[in-house]
């Protein structure tokens, strides 16, 4: 399979498939428990349909947005994910020059495996440093200035991982990071060796954001370990109000799902939310974003920049995100899988097949910006 013959997100998946030994592949493509909310995600959109109108004139299409007083070219960006590195060695890098040239906004993670400053010199467009609450308040203090002196314009703190979600297919895999696979999995990557080839050929494995707290040599904390251990659960309002003040530019929360918290988030400052359950990694049988967007929107919409993520795998599912309310749509796994699959190539490909396809819809819909897709465009099925 060639990337030639990646059309939507489903061919990309079949082609990281092929090239990613098993635990890796299903560390990307799994979710928590039963996976009932990963499901939940894609199918919240095929409950809503489209209503277009014609004979609009729309030879020409703006597809820009403003958020958090970044303009992006195309309504969606790259969300922030972690140990992309391992998907394919080039990793971030790959995002980053791809999401420049789509002239979108990609994000880092405290978990990313580049720092923040070789982030910024591939790509000086739209950039956020998504980060978890440690119990060393210290480290939160020293990421946030770190990140402002490399030039990052927001901030998305994550609260919807104070632990690490139940995810079986890794426990059936004996998937870690340092590795620690059992036998089927150490299966796996045996029959995959062009991946291994990677791995061995380039530069070692890293996580320059906490490689002073998580060591990959086994010798001190796991990634498991981390979740568990140096997170904080005693994370509260007071807190994130005391960095947004501290930050003082645009601070965003990732993981917001009930009104009463997005209401929380504008009363302290924040400049936007994304309504996320982390893509069905965390908790199981919670609500999609989508299935959320509405009243969260009319709570705070005209208060704060409401984005959302988790399901994401068509134009036309932005298209009905935007339609009820959204600023901006975040990708995941539509551009992991592609990553994986072919590296910056693949990225760059998936970028541009989206943004196609959200053309070709807009065109479709009679709409020629943004700012013209409204829920008068949509009906939901009961």
């Amino acid at each position: 399979m060639r990337l030639t013959d990646c059309y939507n997100f489903h061919d990309f998946r079949r082609m990281a498939k092929r090239r990613l030994p098993g635990p890796i592949f299903d560390y990307i493509d799994g979710g928590a428990d039963d996976e009932v909310t990963y499901r939940r995600n894609t199918a919240a959109f095929e409950a809503c349909d489209l209503v277009p109108d014609v004979l609009r004139g729309v030879a020409e299409v703006d597809m820009s947005v403003t958020v958090m007083g970044q303009k992006l070219a195309m309504p969606v960006y790259c969300s922030p994910t972690a140990l992309q590195r391992l998907f394919h060695h080039q990793g971030e890098r790959a995002v980053a020059a791809a999401a420049a040239k789509h002239g979108t906004m990609f994000g880092v993670s405290s978990l990313g495996t580049i720092s923040l400053e070789e982030a910024r010199t591939i790509s000086n467009g739209p950039q956020v440093y998504q980060f978890y609450f440690h119990k060393d308040r210290g480290l939160n203090r020293e990421m946030m200035a770190r990140a402002k002196n490399a030039g990052v314009q927001a901030m998305m703190l994550t609260v919807d991982s104070i632990t690490g979600g139940n995810r079986e297919r890794d426990k059936r895999t004996g998937f870690a990071i340092p590795f620690k696979l059992n036998l089927a999995g150490m299966t796996q990557f045996a029959i995959k060796p062009s991946w291994a080839i990677d791995w061995l050929t380039h530069e070692r494995f890293r996580l320059p954001q906490l490689e002073n707290h998580v060591k990959m040599d086994g010798g001190a904390l796991s990634i498991s370990r981390y979740f568990t251990e140096m997170l904080d659960p005693s994370m509260s309002w007071d807190d994130v109000a005391e960095m947004v003040r501290e930050w003082g530019g645009p601070f965003c929360l990732k993981g917001i799902m009930s009104v009463e918290d997005a209401k929380r988030a504008a009363e302290i400052g924040c400049s936007g939310i994304v309504l996320s359950n982390h893509g069905g990694r965390q908790l199981d049988g919670s609500r999609s974003a989508f299935d959320q967007l509405a009243e969260i929107v009319d709570a705070v919409g005209d208060r704060i920049d409401v984005m959302m993520d988790g399901g994401v795998q068509r134009g036309t599912h932005v298209l009905k995100a935007l339609s009820l309310g959204a600023k901006v749509v975040g990708l995941g796994r539509y551009y992991l899988f592609p990553l994986a699959a072919a590296g910056q190539p693949g990225v760059e490909r998936a970028l541009e097949t989206m943004r196609t396809e959200i053309e070709r819809g807009m065109k479709l819909m009679g709409c020629t910006s943004v700012s013209q897709l409204t829920r008068r465009n949509l009906r939901f099925r009961s």
